[in-house]
């Protein structure tokens, strides 16, 4: 889980990447708000206006996330503090709106990190 991306060559992992086997853009927000704690965040933002809906969706504020990263340093502890604090249908709608509404960003994204892959 890198979270250093001020060589411009490593990033966050993708926000279609789903955690917890259906949960998209939490493991690319995790990446963002670790690396803006330690001050290696780079050209990226945290929250950025994605980040701000993802988690709106969810039903948690930027503030309570960036707190749980001090307590939930792994992948499956932030992915069992989320799933305490919202709902399947909280987690739907959020991948709905990205897959949806967001997918222009996840193209652009994909492609200005090198990732070709594209949602099926």
């Amino acid at each position: 889980m890198a979270t250093d991306f001020r060589d411009g060559k490593t990033f966050p992992r993708r926000g279609r990447d789903p955690l917890g086997g259906n949960i998209l853009w939490l493991a690319r927000v995790f990446d963002k708000a670790r690396a803006a704690a330690n001050g290696t965040i780079h050209d990226y933002i945290y929250p950025c206006p994605m980040d701000r809906g993802v988690m709106q969706r969810w039903g948690i504020s930027p503030e309570q996330f960036t707190a749980a990263i001090q307590t939930h340093a792994t992948d499956d502890a932030i992915l069992r503090w989320l799933r305490e604090r919202t709902t399947p249908e909280q987690i739907e709608a959020a991948n709905r709106w990205l897959v949806t509404e967001k997918i222009e960003n996840l193209e652009r994204q994909d492609a200005e990190e090198g990732a070709a892959e594209k949602i099926a």
